[in-house]
Formats: C-alpha cells, sequence, structure tokens
C-alpha cells in the first residue's frame, strides 16, 4: 500500500473516461493501493472541497470518479475546477482518463446486456460517440490516458501503482498484505486460504509427554521441531515457492494474500512454523498479520 508522508499535501486522482471503459475497476484497484474512493462526485461537491475537509479523512490519497451523468456535468466545468485547485496549491490534481476502442465498448455492454447512459432507447454506438465528443476536452488535457481495450485486470492494476508511484514522491511500497494462519485441521481448513500447507509430516510433541501442555509459541516446542531432520530443507523449499509465487500474485492484481498452515491439533507443529513464516515474510518486507486461529481451543482442551 502507498503510504505518503504526513508532511505531502493530499494527492487527488480525479478518474474519467468512456462509460464501459472500466471506470469502477481503476476505483477498486486505487482502493487496494491506499486512496480513499468515492464514486460520482457531483462537480459543486468537488468545486467545496478544502484542505480541512480533506484532513478529516486519515488518508491523504483520494481517487474520485466523475463521468459524463455526474450531477452538474461538463467537462469545461470539471477542467475548471481541476485548474482553481491546482492554483490554490492545497492538493496535487492529476486527471485520469480511461479510454477503449468502440468495438470492444459494444461487446462489453452486449455481453451485460445493459444500455448505454446516454443512449437508452438507441443503439449503443450512438451513446459512445456523443460520449466522445462530450468528454475530448478531458482527454485533450489527461495527465494519463490508459487505453483498456485489450487491458487485463491485473494490467491495469499494475498500470495504476506504477503512475501512483511516479507522482507521489518519498512513498514506501508494499505490493501484498499477508496473513498467515495456523489452524487444526480436525477443525477445517480456512476458508479464506489461498495457499495451504500440511505440517503433519513433521515429528509431533505431542507425544513427549513434558512438552504436550506447551504450543509452537514456545521455545522447547521450537528446539523440539528444529531437529528434525526434513525441516530445515522443507522451509527452505517453503520460502523459495513464496519467492516464485507473491510476485506473480501481486501481478495477477491480488492485494490480500493468506498462507494457512495446518497440523492436527492447532497448537504445536502449525503454530511454529506459521511464527516462522510470518517472520521471514516480515523479513522480505511484506506486510503481515498472524493468526493461531485453533491455538486457544487446543489449550483449552489441554488443561
Amino acid at each position: 500500500m502507498i503510504k505518503p508522508p504526513d508532511t505531502l499535501k493530499p494527492t487527488v486522482f480525479i478518474v474519467t473516461g468512456l462509460s464501459g471503459a472500466g471506470r469502477s475497476t481503476a476505483l477498486k484497484a486505487l482502493g487496494d493501493i491506499g486512496f480513499y474512493v468515492i464514486d460520482n462526485l457531483p462537480l459543486v461537491l468537488l468545486r467545496s472541497i478544502d484542505a480541512q475537509m480533506m484532513s478529516s479523512v486519515s488518508k491523504s490519497l483520494f481517487a474520485l470518479a466523475i463521468n459524463s451523468q455526474t450531477i452538474g456535468f461538463s467537462s469545461n466545468n470539471l477542467l475548471s475546477i481541476i485548474a482553481n485547485l491546482r492554483d490554490e496549491q492545497l492538493f496535487s490534481v492529476y486527471l485520469l482518463y480511461l479510454d477503449c476502442d468502440n468495438e470492444i465498448l459494444i461487446r462489453r455492454y452486449t455481453e451485460t446486456r445493459r444500455r448505454h447512459p446516454l443512449a437508452i432507447d438507441r443503439p449503443v454506438v450512438d451513446g459512445i460517440s456523443q460520449e466522445r465528443i462530450l468528454l475530448e476536452p478531458l482527454k485533450d488535457q489527461a495527465d494519463l490516458i490508459i487505453d483498456t481495450s485489450h487491458m487485463l485486470v491485473a494490467d491495469l492494476k499494475e498500470r495504476l501503482k506504477a503512475f501512483a508511484q511516479s507522482t507521489i514522491k518519498n512513498t514506501s511500497f508494499t505490493p501484498l498484505s499477508i496473513q498467515v494462519v495456523s489452524f487444526s485441521y480436525r477443525l477445517g481448513l480456512p476458508r479464506e486460504a489461498d495457499l495451504v500447507f500440511d505440517m503433519r509430516f513433521l515429528r509431533n510433541p505431542h507425544y513427549d509427554e513434558q512438552l504436550r501442555p506447551l504450543n509452537g509459541q514456545n521455545q522447547q516446542i521450537a528446539d523440539f521441531i528444529r531437529q528434525d531432520k526434513i525441516y530445515a530443507p522443507f522451509f527452505d523449499i517453503l520460502v523459495n515457492q513464496l519467492k516464485l509465487l507473491l510476485p506473480a500474485f501481486e501481478h495477477e492484481g491480488k492485494s490480500y494474500l493468506t498462507i494457512a498452515l495446518g497440523c492436527t491439533g492447532g497448537k504445536h507443529r502449525s503454530v511454529f512454523v506459521a511464527e516462522e513464516t510470518a517472520s521471514w515474510l516480515k523479513k522480505m518486507g511484506f506486510h503481515v498479520s498472524l493468526k493461531h486461529r485453533d491455538l486457544a481451543t487446543a489449550m483449552t482442551k489441554s488443561e
């Protein structure tokens, strides 16, 4: 997620373009990387935004969608508002325009059985042509034009990320938020899991009476599992697999990933390996949360 320093003034991305070109998808992508998103904002409200209003929200990045059906819309009015906002120098304002080939737009409307908002009782192509004329001044003045005709959702997200990084200075960027979950197979797989690893091949501390009351967060359990000859080569394979997969997940547009590690009771092996995996991911620079789903239940049963 993009994290602007507190000293930066708010950044506003105004997202516009042809209906059906992917404006909603673009907003979702910007939301995933840390923007506060407002869709279909009336121009009268856009004209009245000020620094105090922006500072009341706990973010400094805003993505505002404006389309040809917005209340009070005209391209000239929008360009005038943008010019005024830039003159006031309270915000960094960028205009993003989404374009698309007519044939692709017609196909999208046909597949979804939607009518074009500017041609309710006429062919879709009439509405597209009319909207192109309405929006032409915005396209001419846009800071970024993205043609989505043959673009995958993941590619659109990547393009928006790249533009955000190039325009918002002194930012740090975490490509993926990851949750690591330990669990008990007896209680079922976590429904939210994207990747699942089975730890039941490791030696089980449960069968050692001194270790049984402990859990995978205790040093004695860590030492016991590390002594298993297969653990070290397994963990090397696990992290190498993650090195391969995580960039691929990010490229495909995934912003949140859940890695689940399970063992029989969700108390020893899965907890320890989850702790180790989360620690490695943090060292690699990922934003990581750790959850031991069934540990409390397992500890209660052992009392």
